[in-house]
């Protein structure tokens, strides 16, 4: 990625993978969408390494909203967005009342995870020597 360099900024820049939502409908069809925002979760791991460790490389999965599952990558930015970004009332039991859900992100190998509300569950991915903590 040429636009991937130690002078470019990321304001939350992200992705869904899913954006027309269909897999809300099942997980069967949820499923190989999340398959592809972690392929490319791991694809920008080697990628950002002219930023280290000054940027956030996360995704968050919503319980039942497929639309917004999404991959985020943050850096300081002239937008004075926050930074390091910091969310709060996180936690390490999960939240999730999504089964099928909560059972793909314990299959994570390697992910870190932290959950919350926000007027849905939902869970934050991260992995650890990869940026900034969270």
């Amino acid at each position: 990625m040429p636009w991937l360099n130690a002078g470019t900024w990321f304001d939350n820049w992200h992705h869904h993978f899913d954006w027309y939502g269909y897999g809300n409908s099942s997980f069967k069809r949820r499923k190989p969408h999340l398959d592809k925002l972690f392929r490319h979760f791991d694809m920008l791991i080697g990628k950002t390494q002219s930023l280290n460790p000054n940027f956030h490389l996360y995704a968050v999965l919503l319980d039942f909203d497929s639309a917004s599952d999404a991959l985020f990558l943050h850096t300081p930015n002239p937008n004075n967005s926050q930074f390091p970004f910091k969310v709060s009332d996180l936690q390490s039991v999960t939240t999730l009342k999504n089964k099928q859900l909560d059972d793909y992100i314990n299959s994570l190998d390697g992910y870190e995870k932290l959950y919350g509300q926000a007027g849905e569950a939902f869970c934050l991915i991260f992995k650890k020597g990869v940026g900034r903590p969270f």
